[in-house]
């Protein structure tokens, strides 16, 4: 955690100021816990050292950027199953040096078709469990990996997978905050069937510096990569995934699985002052921080100081006004298409930004009108031709739903608990819907080129992480590593598009991680904030930024994981 900083502009701080507490001790910037990684050829930076070793070595052996992100992607499933897996789902945005233009992928599975809103209401469910086989949807992972692999790859899944392979038979030391969390699920989890069975080292997580082993994974990934994505869709894996949800409750069927496709998708921007920022369209929620960026560019940040409560404050009540409408329009397109042109224009956001009251802190906000949680991984890849990988995975909560099938080694996500059990509302649960969904991969251009590929995991964080980011590169003037090392904000309690949906009315909470100045705190609370300790929501944080006048890579990793940037 970071200790106390001062709260002011990084761009008023030049590498001949005087040290400040907590500042880097060569260069005296406030914020940054090290320096940025360079690299003239190939750069990895993900949640996990030795994924991002496998993704380096993946393009030294002549792999592309999708290659290695494949490959680092698997090896995050089997080294930090607290927050992904191929039991989960996958977005992604391509930079393609040869058509010069994003590429986006929308790797999210759909509801299982036997199971209806209406089965819920008899059984006396008012929303959705978190865990069990009731919120398990489709994975879309191993799709993902062979629509991307077949477009941008150039070694073979199998190649691709081998390293993955490998440590999961030879055993791999569990890093420390993944330890962590891991301890954190065995005793919510260990109840559904096959859980403690592969994913516990007699009943208990495995400790920090502990080798683990998943045999099972081992065999279900050479599997794959040597018959391809159907045998995880319509071959054994599948038959072994439909008798295991018949047998113990769930909904799931080799119908569901064998149907599935996931879909390329347009990526949509923003321009914030100069500098394009790409998310990908619903059902994802990645243009709720196209929406806050967009009413913050009416404010002139160059005189309002970073962590300053003006600052603080006016991006609290913008994300209120872009999770109003979040909660209301963000579903699967194909049930209920959202106004996504309307919500991230110019003109929406000087309507809605007449609504912030510079001076208070707003109770409740509604949507706009008629218009014409979670842990994750987050990844980026950049190879010596240009291509750039932004890459995001998940469980969605924790490791997932607890439900393991035996001797496949992997979780099942549970992310349809994001349904609503609401008629009528845009995400309410459907047989075969997409459920609203919280991953979301970003990309930023300037002047039509690639610039920096970058992504902050943890569910609600994700948008509200990608505004900072973009600001603090923007609008502060923070290098790479620094614009991830900066304490962040985090409000909490705007109406969901989940569970039972019940609005905001008492204008949420205010999380401020350490290093925002008790003034600005103060300051906060006589504009009505209530501002309270979190400890640990704030996301992570990987990014490659493309340097393009010294024609090399940079690279930064979360100081909050157990992450890695390299590059050769």
């Amino acid at each position: 955690m970071l200790s106390c900083l001062i709260a002011t502009s990084v761009a008023a701080v030049g590498l001949m100021s005087p040290p400040v507490h907590g500042a880097d001790r060569i260069t005296g910037l406030p914020f940054a816990t090290r320096s940025e990684v360079f690299a003239p050829e190939a750069m990895a930076a993900t949640s996990h050292p030795l994924a991002t070793q496998i993704a380096l070595d993946t393009m030294r052996q002549g792999g592309s950027a999708v290659d290695a992100a494949i490959a680092a992607n698997a090896a995050l499933g089997l080294m930090e199953p607290t927050g992904n897996g191929i039991g989960g789902d996958l977005f992604a945005i391509v930079w393609d040096p040869k058509t010069q233009k994003l590429h986006g992928y929308n790797g999210s599975g759909r509801s299982p078709k036997a199971l209806s809103r209406q089965w819920f209401a008899q059984n006396g469910y008012t929303d959705i469990p978190p865990h069990g086989p009731l919120p398990v949807t489709v994975p879309g992972t191993v799709d993902a990996w062979f629509a991307l692999h077949e477009r941008f790859g150039r070694r073979s899944m199998a190649q691709n997978l081998a390293p993955t392979v490998k440590y999961a038979r030879d055993g791999h030391p569990v890093h420390e905050v993944i330890a962590y969390y891991w301890g954190r699920s065995v005793p919510v989890l260990s109840k559904w069937p096959g859980f403690a069975e592969q994913f516990t080292i007699d009943g208990r997580a495995p400790r920090k510096g502990e080798l683990w082993r998943n045999p099972n994974l081992a065999n279900t990934l050479e599997t794959i990569g040597r018959e391809g994505r159907d045998a995880f869709y319509k071959g054994d894996i599948a038959r072994r995934i439909d008798a295991y949800f018949t047998a113990n409750d769930g909904f799931l069927r080799y119908e569901d699985l064998a149907a599935h496709t996931g879909e390329w998708v347009e990526p949509v921007s923003s321009n914030y002052r100069g500098v394009d920022v790409w998310e990908l369209p619903p059902n994802g929620q990645g243009i709720a921080a196209l929406q806050i960026l967009n009413l913050l560019e009416g404010y002139d940040f160059s005189k309002i100081p970073f962590g300053s409560a003006e600052h603080v404050h006016l991006f609290v009540e913008a994300k209120k006004l872009a999770f109003a409408d979040r909660a209301r329009y963000y579903a699967d397109p194909a049930f209920h298409p959202a106004p996504v042109a309307r919500l991230i224009s110019d003109d929406y956001a000087a309507e809605r930004r007449k609504l912030i009251d510079p001076d208070r802190a707003a109770k409740a906000v509604d949507a706009g009108g008629p218009l014409n949680q979670g842990d994750t991984i987050y990844m980026t890849v950049a190879d010596k031709d240009g291509m750039m990988v932004s890459l995001i995975q998940s469980n969605y909560r924790g490791m997932g739903s607890g439900m393991a099938p035996p001797g496949l080694g992997f979780i099942f996500q549970d992310r349809g608990e994001q349904f609503v059990l609401k008629a009528g509302h845009p995400n309410s649960f459907e047989p075969g819907k997409r459920p609203f969904h919280t991953i979301i991969p970003a990309f930023l251009t300037k002047d039509g080129k690639p610039w920096v590929s970058f992504g902050v995991m943890g569910g609600a964080m994700q948008p509200q992480g990608h505004a900072q980011i973009v600001m603090n590169l923007v609008d502060f003037g923070m290098n790479l590593q620094e614009a991830g090392d900066a304490p962040r904000i985090q409000h909490d309690g705007s109406t969901e598009p989940a569970g039972q949906m019940v609005a905001m009315s008492d204008g949420g909470v205010v999380n401020l991680e350490t290093g925002f100045p008790y003034e600005t705190i103060r300051a906060l609370m006589r504009k009505g904030h209530v501002v309270e300790f979190a400890d640990g929501p704030y996301g992570g944080y990987q990014a490659i930024m493309r340097d393009h006048a010294n024609g090399v890579y940079v690279g930064a990793s979360e100081s909050r994981k157990d992450g890695q940037a390299a590059g050769y």
